[in-house]
């Protein structure tokens, strides 16, 4: 039978205590890790959110109706032990726990609760699927490795919150339910039963409602928010997710890059002891493309891409030529030294996986170190062929990837084999934290979807001064005054200076294609406010999931979210989404129909 605490306090969590702590009765409540019986002693593993402490059962010092009940414990037992701290000696230190030189040696005890047997071991170690640890995720966070990671989250959230606040920024919550402004990823609707036929949306962001605190005078807000979108999910993302979010008034890019810099340069000191050297780099968007294919690069190696389109610009091979006639171009990367490690049919495979990027297929030149092979060899001309090695810095033992289409297809083709290369030729160092800004971003990129510009950010993002003039005659050629940080490859939180002009606004939204009633019924309520002194004001936010996963070494934001969703939006713990009673759809006005009918 399970029993109650009965006035007990916990002393202590297992791993407060120390060798200074010796001889102090204490009081350390939590669960069997690992139980060893061997008789007259019974050793017990505590385990708590710090860690583990051995307890000792031993039959000489307890009743043995004590002594028999505490042979009935098994693992995931909930205990509540009460005893003296010893120091264990010799042989029987631990040296791979914590508090392996520690033992409390019970003389009362409570078995707060019983447990089955669990689907899968409490332990990091553990090789159950991830989809069982998730049906079961309550007993996943026991795992050490998933506590300490939702500790680190709480310590990056409570740096953030100490941070900004030192930083006059005002934390202010922003509505849950809102207006839906569809002008990018797709809403979570919400019904109401007050108003019949109308919908809320969930927040994508807090982006409209920042703006306005700005407006109102607040002119230093953050918030950690939660944020919904409705869209396809990867590793790095879930359709319901935290930001850190912020917005300043009176600023330029400068002003929100240094007191960014400064809250990354004192999370990474406070959270993994690296210190980040400021003020950290600056790349334009258009030098990252080309050198990385990427608008958030890998700056940790080499492997930089390599514009070959001068070099064979009047070739014979169809190819190059037609994708420079229809303004492409042709690019290679250069693995150095790297020769002997391809085979013809790993080299094969790479071209495979460049077509999973939209490239119709990936050309290479194998400079060994007793021949030279390339298959396109035969298409070029000495001098052309001499070209292409000297552009790409090629000796013998390299071997050069070329990829020639659009520039959108050869920037996300070798991008990706960048990156697959790197880690392949183990070029990636995993001690290294790389942080960047990513600057200037294009205002536009053109949908073939929507046959229309849409806003690479968003449509609040002010265009750079001098750019203005090419708002409407060449929407392409603007660049905006936007900026991502990113780590190692990942973005981890971006931003801009907003438009605080009404009229601007208006522009942007024609450029995008809406027309006034559409602008009127979406964002009417901004641009009001807007006839009331807006000051200049900017922002960014950081996907806190993502700052996690990165942080704590992680490949997934599902190792650092407690309860997480899978790759269809579904929750394995609860089921959920899932089916509600008719009742509460004839309240909320909502008749459901399948694709058949």
């Amino acid at each position: 039978m399970s029993e109650f605490l009965g006035g007990w306090k916990r002393t202590c969590y297992c791993t407060d205590l120390t060798t200074e702590d010796v001889g102090r009765e204490v009081i350390l409540m939590g669960w069997t890790n690992v139980r060893r019986d061997l008789g007259a002693l019974i050793f017990v593993q505590l385990r708590d959110r710090t860690g583990l402490m051995q307890v000792v059962f031993d039959s000489s010092t307890l009743s043995k109706e004590d002594f028999d009940r505490a042979s009935t414990i098994r693992s995931e037992y909930v205990l509540a032990i009460k005893g003296k701290l010893s120091e264990r000696t010799g042989n029987m230190v631990n040296k791979n726990m914590k508090t392996g030189a520690l033992e409390v040696l019970v003389s009362e005890f409570k078995i707060l609760s019983t447990s089955e047997t669990t689907p899968f071991e409490i332990d990091d170690n553990c090789n159950a699927s991830e989809a069982l640890r998730l049906k079961y995720r309550y007993l996943d966070l026991r795992r050490p490795v998933m506590q300490q990671n939702l500790m680190m989250r709480h310590k990056i959230a409570h740096i953030a919150r100490n941070y900004f606040s030192e930083n006059d920024f005002l934390e202010i919550e922003t509505p849950i339910l809102t207006k839906s402004t569809p002008e990018g990823a797709r809403d979570y609707l919400v019904p109401s039963r007050v108003h019949p036929g109308s919908f809320y949306a969930l927040p994508q962001s807090p982006q409209l409602f920042k703006q306005l605190l700005m407006l109102s005078g607040f002119d230093r807000y953050f918030q950690i928010a939660r944020c919904f979108r409705d869209e396809d999910l990867r590793a790095d993302r879930q359709p319901d997710f935290t930001q850190i979010d912020l917005e300043m008034s009176f600023v330029e890019e400068d002003d929100v890059m240094s007191v960014n810099e400064g809250f990354l340069k004192l999370l990474f000191k406070e959270t993994i002891g690296y210190d980040v050297q400021l003020p950290l780099p600056r790349l334009p968007w258009s030098e990252a493309m080309a050198r990385y294919g990427s608008d958030k690069p890998d700056t940790r190696f080499g492997l930089e891409l390599c514009d070959i389109t001068d070099c064979v610009r009047d070739c014979g091979f169809s190819v190059f030529k037609g994708a420079i006639e229809t303004g492409g171009s042709v690019r290679c990367i250069n693995a150095k030294g790297a020769s002997a490690q391809f085979s013809r049919k790993e080299i094969d495979a790479l071209g495979e996986y460049v077509k999973t990027y939209h490239a119709k297929g990936l050309a290479w030149m194998n400079w060994k170190e007793d021949a030279f092979q390339s298959p396109i060899a035969k298409f070029l001309t000495e001098t052309e062929l001499d070209a292409i090695k000297a552009k790409a810095g090629m000796e013998p033992g390299d071997v050069v990837f070329i990829v020639a289409d659009k520039d959108p297809v050869v920037f996300a083709s070798l991008g990706a084999l960048r990156l697959k290369l790197g880690d392949k030729l183990g070029l990636i160092p995993q001690d290294k934290y790389n942080l960047l800004w990513v600057t200037d971003f294009p205002q536009f990129e053109w949908s073939d979807e929507e046959n229309r510009f849409m806003a690479m950010h968003h449509p609040f993002t002010s265009p750079k001064d001098e750019d203005l003039q090419y708002l409407e005659s060449d929407p392409g050629a603007v660049r905006a005054k936007a900026y991502d940080i990113v780590l190692n490859g990942v973005e981890i939180g971006g931003g801009s200076i907003r438009i605080h002009s009404q009229e601007l606004q208006k522009r942007m939204f024609r450029v995008l294609g809406l027309s006034d009633e559409q602008v009127n019924d979406r964002f009417g309520f901004l641009l009001n406010a807007f006839r009331f002194g807006p000051p200049p004001h900017g922002g960014m936010a950081y996907g806190l999931d993502r700052l996690a996963m990165l942080i704590c070494g992680g490949s997934s934001i599902r190792d650092v979210i407690a309860f997480p969703k899978v790759q269809n939006a579904s929750c394995p713990l609860t089921g959920a989404p899932d089916t509600v009673d008719p009742k509460q759809l004839k309240e909320l006005h909502i008749a459901c129909v399948t694709d058949e009918e």
